[in-house]
């Protein structure tokens, strides 16, 4: 399963890869891990982010499961946005990021680079624990980038239909995707 981060508490001027959960993000990682748990995962993994990091930790304390970070897991590295708090403009300049895979339309990396990085450390993680099923907690825009590509669907919906927390499962190795859980709260009752 590929799970996107939960709520973080967004600070103005601070890069989104240093922000860490707010508190409903902490407490949404509790619905989080009820919603995990039918799908028997074997370990927690997350990328090094610290939203990524206490998403991953809560989850996997909350289910007595194994906990580590992985290199490469990371969001698209954009640093600070400046239009962060316009959130139309960002979904728009995250939209071009999708639109032009090849070029440097935002931050440091292209969509291209980004997918190639973040497959590969997936790649990686499943190599680490064959046969299991994980949760690999990561962001919102490599995870649409990798299903995406895989399963030939329209990025940009898909990422905005991930709330945080959201999670897919995806089948291995083809990584087809069986089955979007696009946030925890409107699923639980």
């Amino acid at each position: 399963m590929l799970v996107r981060h939960s709520l973080p508490e967004m600070v103005t001027g601070v890069p989104a890869s240093e922000w860490h959960l707010s508190a409903e993000g902490r407490r949404r990682c509790a619905l989080l891990a009820a919603r995990l748990a039918a799908y028997e995962p074997a370990a927690v993994v997350s990328s090094q982010e610290p939203k990524a990091v206490e998403t991953g930790q809560i989850v996997a304390e909350t289910l007595g499961l194994p906990f580590e970070t992985a290199p490469g897991l990371h969001e698209h590295e954009r640093g600070v946005v400046r239009s962060m708090g316009a959130k139309e403009e960002f979904q728009a300049q995250v939209a071009s990021l999708f639109e032009h895979p090849d070029e440097l339309v935002l931050g440091y990396e292209t969509a291209d680079q980004a997918h190639a990085r973040f497959a590969c450390a997936i790649s990686e993680v499943i190599e680490r624990h064959p046969g299991s099923n994980l949760a690999i907690v990561s962001h919102g825009t490599v995870m649409t980038l990798l299903i995406a590509r895989a399963n030939r669907i329209e990025p940009i919906p898909f990422w905005q239909s991930l709330g945080p927390p959201a999670f897919a499962v995806l089948s291995l190795p083809d990584l087809s995707l069986l089955e979007v859980v696009e946030g925890v709260e409107s699923n639980i009752e």
